[in-house]
């Protein structure tokens, strides 16, 4: 049955309020606005930042709009466009993008940056660009987190925040290149800069740690050494290419002494990707560049003058520095030609009327990637 240019009911989880389990409802999503597409999600993963919004709202995170429909790393194809889109059409297999690239701001003509200010503000606030959202429930506005929504069948997406990729790519692997595996292997070859021969320690071994891990092994690490607090997490960071394994809990001296000790020193190259203030605090002491990956807005960091007058560096990736929209169909590339592994990272594989389940499993530590299969 066409659908174009009419209202879509289909299913999607909402989150009424912060710290709740999602709500599988009936959805309306309407037709696209002027440079807008609407997306049919084929795949999403679940990644920590979801959860991350859902439990540390009302705490020290700014206050967030409900409700809401979460997820943030989908893929799918182009069901209808809105007026002035030209960079895609009806039928192309596509990935919603966290981070804009209009390639016109002044932030995206800049090597510097990825962090294009088209959208930007009206995605952190959960709507599109006129204030608005495209998604209603029970005749209720549905905020779209980051302006994306994949934990639904359908979602309407500003045009600067989806790119168009290979018509051969497997949605249900390459969605993870919409968050967590972009974000974890960019923070080493492109924010860290890791260098050919150098030492590294990347601590949190989810899937965006696991990421930062190939990444390092892409940049010529010869030594990474992978950091966590559970032990299971040792044979799988092999796979993605550490040379160690290190678990805090099994020595008494604090983590970033332990380091020192076994590198004469400290690392090259530390990456944080756990989204924990506290575990941030020992990556500076522990290497030379510091690159804080992991999403979190509780806490304030507290810094040792001394660390950085003698030479420290802290640097803070967001989606890996990727020029988001002409970076992810080249990622989505190197995974097809074997470059990068993303099969790896999916441990189990939930439909939507799952997803609780699906957190679940990251949080006890016993999934390094879910996909949402819809």
């Amino acid at each position: 049955m066409e659908t174009e240019g009419k209202v879509i009911k289909c299913k999607a989880a909402v989150a009424w309020e912060p710290g709740k389990l999602f709500s599988i409802e009936e959805v309306e999503v309407a037709p696209p606005k002027a440079h807008e597409v609407r997306i049919k999600i084929i795949a999403s993963g679940v990644c920590h930042t979801d959860w991350t919004f859902l439990h540390e709202v009302g705490k020290t995170m700014n206050p967030q709009p409900f409700p809401v429909i979460l997820g943030h790393e989908g893929a799918g194809v182009v069901e209808s466009v809105g007026p002035g889109v030209t960079k895609m059409s009806k039928g192309d297999k596509v990935i919603p993008l966290i981070v804009p690239q209009c390639g016109q701001c002044e932030r995206c003509l800049s090597p510097k940056t990825n962090l294009c200010t088209k959208n930007w503000e009206t995605n952190q606030q959960c709507i599109l660009a006129d204030g608005t959202s495209r998604i209603t429930c029970k005749n209720q506005q549905i905020y779209q987190f980051i302006g994306v929504s994949t934990f639904s069948e359908y979602t309407v997406v500003p045009e600067d925040n989806v790119t168009k990729i290979h018509p051969d790519a497997p949605l249900d692997k390459v969605c993870l290149l919409g968050c967590g595996v972009s974000t974890g292997y960019g923070a080493a070859v492109n924010t860290g800069k890791v260098e050919s021969g150098s030492t590294c320690a990347v601590f949190g071994l989810g899937a965006v740690g696991l990421a930062a891990v190939m990444g390092c092994k892409a940049a010529g690490a010869s030594r990474i050494i992978a950091v966590d607090i559970n032990p299971d997490k040792s044979e799988i960071a092999k796979t993605f290419g550490a040379t160690e394994f290190v678990n805090p809990e099994d020595h008494s001296k604090p983590i970033q002494e332990v380091l020192r000790e076994q590198t004469n020193g400290g690392v090259d190259f530390c990456l944080e990707c756990v989204g924990n203030v506290g575990v941030m605090v020992k990556t500076i002491p522990a290497g030379g560049v510091c690159v804080m990956v992991g999403w979190t807005r509780m806490g304030e960091l507290t810094l040792v003058s001394e660390d950085i007058l003698l030479g420290k560096t802290l640097k803070g990736s967001y989606f890996g520095g990727w020029k988001s929209a002409e970076a992810v169909p080249k990622l989505v590339q190197d995974y097809m030609s074997g470059k990068l592994l993303l099969d790896e990272f999916v441990t189990h594989r939930l439909t939507l009327d799952q997803v609780n389940q699906a957190f679940d499993l990251m949080i006890t530590g016993k999934s390094i990637r879910t996909v949402i299969k819809m």
